[in-house]
């Protein structure tokens, strides 16, 4: 740059020493920045050149500048901007307002030279600069109002009027400027303070500075204007509280923290270190007592807190700073020493009473408790109390003297003992307290009657039981104690039968196991139903009962008896049959019967043996023999049919019937019970009118031995165990040569009442009288069991004379 401006400075020098030789100077001006290409004069025009040996003498044009900005147009002797022109830039100094670029016009032939001087116009195309962004100053908080400070001047390039005008200042409470014009016109503006400053309040004030020029537009610079306020030490050191009242308890231990004071001070760096120190208001047994450090201003425990020998102490604490000129603040503090809670309450029980009956009765006193405490105030304040969850309740009966009374009725059933704890407590801070425990045992009553755990026993016992067999343990419960829970069993008298339950159980009085005296039949007695009572041995005694229910279960002792076809000991049950009898005619009806429960008394029937199996079948659950199909020549003219009757238990019982069936070549049709036809069609079709006179004769006959065998039933007190009290029986007179247990022909007449009956849905049963010269006819409704047929379902028959 340096070499630039002497080389700029040497071209001046040169020009104007070439125009003083060639002559005058023609002058130009022109705006800076205009754009290239931008025709300045005419140079041939204005120097009356010719335009067209131009060219020829070689005209060019030289600049006294380091860059060529401007050219000539030879064609035209147009002077042209080759290069956009700063002004700033080839001015630098600012000592004249103007600028000028000086140019050669140089032609040959002859030659000839023109001085040129171009005049670069000044544009408003820069904007004020300050020479920092930021302009720091530090003022202090004591600088008296009206004070000046000088802020750095802003630069701008351009001249004239497009240079530094004015400047303005941000709004401010404290601050403002004013404007100042040097002796070489240059702008800076003053800021003036217009209000004290207070560091405390604002440290840091933050202004901006702006730098206006003249052009038009104008522009414009900024700046910040930062001021800190250094401190002076203006402020005093401040407590909190300038009078304090602490609360401190006895016996607290060394180096126990009283107070921190804490000061305050607004200052800064060292006007605001504070040091600590007693006043000489403050006592030497209180700073004997209480340590004060100086630096913190923490007040702790030096010697021993006695409430009794020392209560209050009073002190006065300074506070300084280390200002150049040392402010204080003075702090008054009252320390109130509390008395300890040392002293534990006391419990002295005047009286106990125990043991006690468990009946005893609300509100009667059960102890007498006294409590004491040897603190005051509040720490000798003390509250007595029993647990919530017992029977009692304390009530006071006099100064420091409680009564422990029953609140709830006791059972020494469910509570044999308490444990009572009496606790007394002060009502110090923290608390403390004492316990006392006592045990109250309670005396058993008579008060529960004995309990069985059932109300009801349901007891089975097998028949044909052992005489003395254990049947069942019916043990009652009584929560007692001693004689009290001592329990006596009973059998409650009941009689049945004019038997009394004593002859047929026996219970241990002492333990409940009840005993079977008898061997049971179920065929006799099927259950019983009696109450035994459970007594204690108190005073009253208490007693409660139960009732049991006895079941004889049944045994399968009783094997199947055959009642039909009825025959005798040993003997075979013979029938005769014609041999046209019909495919599925009814044969014979075997009935057996079992005195057992109604599951092992249920019969089955089945072929023990059989002649041809082909030609019978036995309906396993009636017993009914029926043919399977029409005799043929080849089958034999005797058949024999063994039948086994079988009951259900276990192990099964049965009977066997042997049945000897003959038949017979004759036109008497087989009955069936399938038949619609009337049954006096089917019996008489093929008797001779003798047999029907014969018949009416028995018919007679009998109908006077029914009459003489209810008048002799009537007369005795029991049935016959060989007839059923369930069966409506006839008894007739039959002839003793013909044999009860076969049916011949000329027995048709009970054969058709069978078949009648059996039509009928009813059953035939035949059985002898002891004396075997009578027998009974009975008639039972088909389908029921034998123990479920009533007088009401049974028919009467009529036999003939």
């Amino acid at each position: 740059m340096e070499s630039e401006k002497w080389y700029v400075l040497f071209i001046a020098l040169l020009f104007s020493i070439v125009c003083q030789i060639s002559g005058s100077v023609t002058h130009y001006s022109m705006p800076e920045e205009i754009k290239e290409g931008s025709v300045v004069a005419n140079l041939a025009t204005d120097l009356s050149l010719d335009i067209k040996s131009l060219n020829q003498r070689k005209m060019r044009l030289d600049i006294i500048a380091n860059k060529k900005y401007l050219d000539v147009n030879k064609e035209t002797g147009e002077l042209y901007v080759v290069e956009k022109i700063d002004r700033e830039n080839i001015c630098t100094t600012k000592s004249s307002a103007s600028c000028y670029l000086r140019l050669e016009v140089i032609l040959e032939n002859p030659l000839r030279i023109f001085n040129i001087e171009v005049e670069i116009l000044d544009m408003n195309d820069n904007a004020p600069q300050f020479r920092r962004d930021a302009i720091h100053l530090d003022i202090s908080e004591a600088t008296p109002r009206g004070e000046r400070f000088s802020l750095s001047n802003a630069v701008d390039p351009d001249v004239g009027s497009n240079s530094v005008k004015t400047y303005h200042l941000s709004e401010s409470e404290y601050f403002n400027i004013e404007v100042q014009t040097g002796r070489d016109g240059t702008k800076f503006a003053d800021l003036i303070l217009k209000q004290t400053l207070d560091r405390e309040q604002q440290p840091v004030h933050n202004l901006i500075l702006t730098a206006v020029d003249g052009g038009t537009p104008a522009r414009s610079g900024t700046a910040s204007v930062i001021v800190h306020v250094l401190d002076t030490n203006d402020n005093p050191p401040a407590f909190e509280k300038e009078n304090l009242s602490v609360k401190i308890l006895e016996n607290s231990p060394i180096g126990s923290l009283v107070v921190d004071l804490n000061a305050t001070d607004l200052d800064e760096g060292s006007n605001s270190d504070i040091t600590y120190s007693y006043s000489l208001y403050t006592s030497e047994k209180t700073q004997e007592t209480f340590n004060l450090n100086p630096a913190t201003g923490e007040i702790t425990v030096k010697g021993v807190l006695n409430y009794e020998d020392f209560r209050i102490y009073d002190m006065e604490v300074i506070a300084a700073d280390k200002g150049a000129s040392s402010l204080t603040g003075q702090c008054t503090i009252k320390i109130l020493v509390e008395d300890m809670n040392d002293n534990h309450p006391e419990i002295s029980i005047k009286s106990f009473q125990s043991p006690v009956t468990e009946n005893i009765e609300l509100d009667t006193v059960i102890a007498v408790v006294s409590v004491s405490d040897k603190d005051s105030g509040d720490n000798g304040i003390v509250d007595l109390r029993v647990p919530d969850n017992m029977p009692f309740k304390l009530r006071e009966s006099s100064d420091n003297y409680y009564e422990l009374v029953v609140s709830e009725s006791l059972d020494r059933e469910k509570v044999p003992e308490y444990d009572i704890t009496f606790t007394v407590t002060d009502r110090g801070s923290p608390p403390l307290s004492d316990n006392e425990t006592m045990t109250l045992e309670l005396l058993d009553v008579n008060d529960n009657v004995p309990q069985f755990p059932q109300s009801f026993y349901t007891i089975r016992v097998m028949e044909n039981n052992a005489p003395g067999a254990l049947l069942s343990s019916l043990t009652a419960f009584d929560p007692d104690l001693h004689e009290n829970q001592y329990l006596v069993y009973f059998i409650i008298e009941k009689e049945i039968a004019n038997t009394s339950m004593s002859m047929l159980f026996s219970i241990n009085p002492e333990n409940g196991n009840l005993y079977a005296l008898k061997t049971f039949d179920y065929e006799i007695e099927k259950e019983f139903l009696f109450h035994i009572e459970a007594r204690d041995s108190g005073s009253p005694p208490l007693s409660s009962n139960v009732t049991v229910h006895i079941i004889i279960v049944d045994q399968n002792d009783n094997a199947p008896v055959i009642v039909s076809p009825w025959r005798a000991h040993g003997s075979v049950v013979e029938e005769k049959i014609p041999r046209s009898t019909d495919k599925g005619s009814l044969i014979a009806k075997v009935i057996a019967l079992d005195t057992d429960s109604v599951h092992n008394s249920r019969i089955t029937y089945q072929f023990l043996q059989v002649t041809d199996a082909t030609l019978f079948s036995l309906d396993q659950y009636n017993g009914e023999i029926r043919t399977m199909r029409m005799f043929s020549y080849r089958d034999p003219r005797h058949q024999r049919l063994v039948v086994v009757a079988k009951d259900n238990g276990e192990p099964a019982l049965s009977a066997t019937v042997t049945i000897s069936l003959t038949t017979m070549e004759t036109a008497v049709k087989a009955y069936s019970d399938m038949t619609e036809e009337p049954l006096e069609y089917d019996i008489f079709s093929d008797i001779n009118l003798y047999l029907v006179i014969g018949l009416g004769s028995v018919s007679f006959l009998l109908l006077i031995t029914i009459l003489v065998t209810i008048v002799i039933k009537c007369q005795k007190p029991k049935p016959s165990k060989a007839a059923p009290p369930s069966r409506n029986s006839v008894i007739s007179e039959r002839n003793s040569t013909i044999a009860d247990s076969t049916l011949v022909s000329n027995d048709a007449y009970w054969y058709s009442l069978f078949l009648a009956e059996t039509r009928k849905g009813k059953l035939v049963v035949r059985q002898p009288l002891p004396k075997g010269s009578r027998y009974i006819v009975s008639s039972i409704p088909r389908g029921t069991g034998l123990t479920d047929t009533s007088d009401s379902a049974a028919s009467t028959l009529q036999y003939p004379k």
